[in-house]
C-alpha cells in the first residue's frame, strides 16, 4: 500500500508528497524523494520564461481555465503534446460531452476537486459509456487518449487533468528496470492517495503568475510518472540499471549548463541530452551525485551567487536579485529566506557588521 507523508512545512506545501513503493519498485523511492525536495522556491520561474512555456510545444506548462456560464465550450479539448497540468473548473456544468485529443501517445490523469451527483457526471473511452457513481472529491480518472476519452459534467465541477506523453513514460519505465510499458489499467472515480496528495500540493501554483518554472515541472512529471507506471502500468521485467552517479565529465557539464541558465529557463531533458542519459536515468544519478535535485541545486547557488554580491558590492537588492536569476525581489526574498533562515537585508547587515568589528579589533 503506498504511503504519503507530507514532510515540509513551509509556506507553500508544493509537492511535499512523499511516495514510497517498496517491492518490485526499489528504485522508486528516489524519484519519490525528490517530490519531498521540489518546494515554494520553485515558483521563481520569470515571465519570459512563462510565454515560451505557451509558445514551445514541447515545453511543459501548468493552466488554469475559469468558464462561466455564458462560455463557449468546445466540442472537443486538444492537449498539447507535452507534459501539461490544467485545471478546469465551471460553475454551471457542460452543455455537451467533450472530447479530449492528443497529438501524441499520452495518458490523461483527472483529478475532481469536489463532489458531483451521479446523475450530473458520464464518462465514455472508445465509444462505450463506463459505469459511474457519485463523484467525491480527489477521486482519479486514468484513462489512455488513444481510447478518446468523452465526458459530461451536468452541474458544478472543478478538476485538475495531467496530460503525460508515454515517451516519457517510457524512459522512466526502462530507467525502474522495466521494459517498454504495453498498457495502463483503467480506472475512474480511483482512491488513489498519492495522487490525490501531489494534486493538493500543486493547486496553490494553477493560475498565479508566478509560475512553477520549467525544471520544477520536469521533475513533477518524474515523480508522478513514476507512481503512475507501478500502480497503474502493465510492465515487462528487464534487467536493472545501474544505480551510480554521473561520470566526473557529466558532472562537469551539468554544472556549467546550469550555471549558464542561472534563471532556470533550461529543460531537464537538455542536460540529461548533453551528458547521454535519459532524463529519468539523469534525474536519479545527479542526485546521487549531487545530494539534491538539478532545482534545488539551481536555487542554492542562485543564494551563493547572491551572498556573494551582497558582501563584495553596494548593489540594491533588486539588481541583486536579477543578477542572482530571480524573477523579482519578493521571489528573492522568499526563497534566501527559506533556505538561509533570514531575510537578505538583515543577512547584508549581520554580514557588514561582522566586518566591522573584525577590522576594529
Amino acid at each position: 500500500m503506498p504511503q504519503v507523508v507530507s514532510l515540509l512545512p513551509h509556506e507553500c506545501d508544493v509537492l511535499t508528497a512523499k511516495v514510497i513503493h517498496e517491492a518490485n519498485f526499489s528504485n522508486l523511492a528516489s524519484y519519490a524523494r525528490t517530490a519531498a525536495e521540489e518546494v515554494a522556491m520553485h515558483k521563481n520561474a520569470s515571465p519570459k520564461a512563462d510565454k515560451t512555456s505557451q509558445t514551445l510545444p514541447e515545453t511543459p506548462f501548468t493552466t488554469f481555465i475559469q468558464l462561466d456560464g455564458k462560455s463557449a465550450v468546445p466540442s472537443q479539448f486538444r492537449t498539447p503534446g507535452t507534459f501539461t497540468i490544467t485545471r478546469l473548473q465551471s460553475p454551471a456544468g457542460l452543455p455537451d460531452r467533450i472530447t479530449k485529443l492528443s497529438p501524441v501517445p499520452a495518458l490523461l490523469v483527472s483529478i475532481s476537486l469536489k463532489s458531483l451527483p451521479s446523475p450530473s457526471y458520464q464518462v465514455w473511452t472508445a465509444d462505450k459509456l463506463i459505469a459511474t457513481s457519485t463523484v467525491h472529491p480527489f477521486r482519479s480518472n486514468v484513462i489512455d487518449f488513444d481510447s478518446q476519452p468523452r465526458c459530461w459534467a451536468g452541474s458544478a465541477f472543478d478538476y485538475v487533468h495531467y496530460s503525460l506523453p508515454r515517451k516519457g513514460l517510457d524512459d522512466i519505465a526502462e530507467d525502474l528496470g522495466f521494459g517498454r510499458v504495453r498498457d495502463f489499467r483503467l480506472v475512474v472515480l480511483e482512491d488513489d492517495p498519492v495522487v490525490a496528495q501531489i494534486t493538493k500540493s500543486i493547486l496553490p501554483f494553477l493560475g498565479r503568475s508566478d509560475r512553477l518554472s520549467v525544471l520544477a515541472l520536469d521533475q513533477f512529471s518524474l515523480i508522478l510518472g513514476a507512481h503512475l507506471l507501478q500502480q497503474y502500468g502493465v510492465l515487462r521485467k528487464t534487467a536493472r540499471r545501474s544505480k551510480g552517479g554521473l561520470a566526473p565529465w557529466q558532472k562537469r557539464r551539468a554544472s556549467e549548463l546550469l550555471h549558464e541558465n542561472m534563471h532556470g529557463r533550461i529543460r531537464l531533458s537538455e542536460v540529461a541530452r548533453e551528458c547521454g542519459l535519459s532524463v529519468s536515468h539523469f534525474a536519479r544519478s545527479f542526485k546521487t551525485s549531487f545530494g539534491t535535485s538539478t532545482h534545488q541545486w539551481l536555487m542554492q547557488h542562485r543564494i551563493d551567487r547572491a551572498k556573494q554580491l551582497m558582501s563584495q558590492t553596494n548593489m540594491s537588492l533588486i539588481d541583486i536579485a536579477i543578477q542572482s536569476g530571480f524573477n523579482d525581489q519578493a521571489a528573492f526574498t522568499r526563497t534566501f529566506h527559506q533556505l538561509v533562515g533570514v531575510s537578505p537585508g538583515r543577512w547584508r547587515r549581520h554580514y557588514m557588521t561582522s566586518i566591522s568589528e573584525r577590522q576594529v579589533t
